[in-house]
């Protein structure tokens, strides 16, 4: 049996990088599959994709993951193309360079809106429809820069943080409730995304990849699929006695 068989999932931020990687293999191992995000016509071609081969198996929608009425609507269509949902991801995020004194107040309350806000509003409108399965998983995606701060991410370290301290209390919350939902959260270094290309526009992609690689106990960043078998693990049944915690996917760099 399929390590996910017969689950539903809604992923957001999935139209490419971690998210789609998440898509894929969950599709792989058994489940359906809502793609959403901010790119409508990128997640409606890699949904396509996937269903060419495995029919049914995935849809997507546009998502403004800011949005507490695209939050409605994306728990509605996943209800309704797949019948339940038993598995929610908050993916979706953006990164910001800046020192504290570089920030800008704007800057600073859109990094948190589309990275922090998200998973808020996810993991609200996500419970009541994931805890009618009596069995559920939520994931969110934070950042080893939401426990390992640097000089020039001020916005960024904040959010990530917070998305991890939300998570236990989304988790302990659960718990209490009984409702059968665990949350978790994962905590990836530099992994080759989109997130990555000011950088690669910057030194050049091979540059840029050696500069990042140096800070890494295992002298090399991470690949999306190295996210999303750790994904896989906390969103199957595998993982029924973990809650409120995190995985760090980060070359050891927090052993430093």
């Amino acid at each position: 049996m399929k390590r996910l068989e017969n689950k539903i999932a809604l992923i957001t931020g999935a139209a490419q990088g971690i998210g789609l990687a998440i898509a894929k293999l969950f599709v792989l191992e058994g489940a359906k599959v809502l793609i959403t995000d901010i790119n409508e016509k990128e997640a409606a071609v890699q949904s396509n994709k996937i269903n060419d081969e495995f029919p049914g198996h995935a849809a997507s929608i546009k998502h403004n993951v800011t949005s507490v009425e695209d939050w409605k609507n994306a728990i509605d269509s996943v209800e309704k193309k797949f019948g339940a949902v038993n598995i929610l991801v908050n993916n979706a995020g953006i990164m910001a360079v800046g020192t504290i004194e570089e920030e800008s107040y704007d800057q600073w309350k859109h990094v948190h809106k589309v990275d922090l806000d998200s998973v808020f509003l996810g993991c609200k409108y996500g419970i009541p429809a994931i805890k009618k399965q009596k069995n559920g998983s939520i994931v969110n995606i934070s950042s080893i820069s939401g426990i390992i701060a640097g000089h020039n991410l001020a916005s960024y370290n904040s959010a990530k943080a917070a998305v991890r301290h939300l998570t236990k209390s989304v988790a302990i919350h659960c718990a209490r409730e009984k409702n059968g939902i665990r949350c978790n959260s994962i905590h990836p270094v530099f992994v080759d995304t989109n997130l990555l290309d000011d950088l690669y526009e910057k030194y050049g992609k091979e540059t840029a990849i050696e500069k990042l690689s140096r800070q890494i106990p295992l002298g090399k960043i991470g690949e999306p699929n190295d996210v999303a078998y750790a994904v896989l693990y906390l969103a199957s049944d595998e993982s029924k006695f973990v809650t409120g915690t995190e995985i760090r996917i980060d070359g050891g760099i927090s052993a430093i």
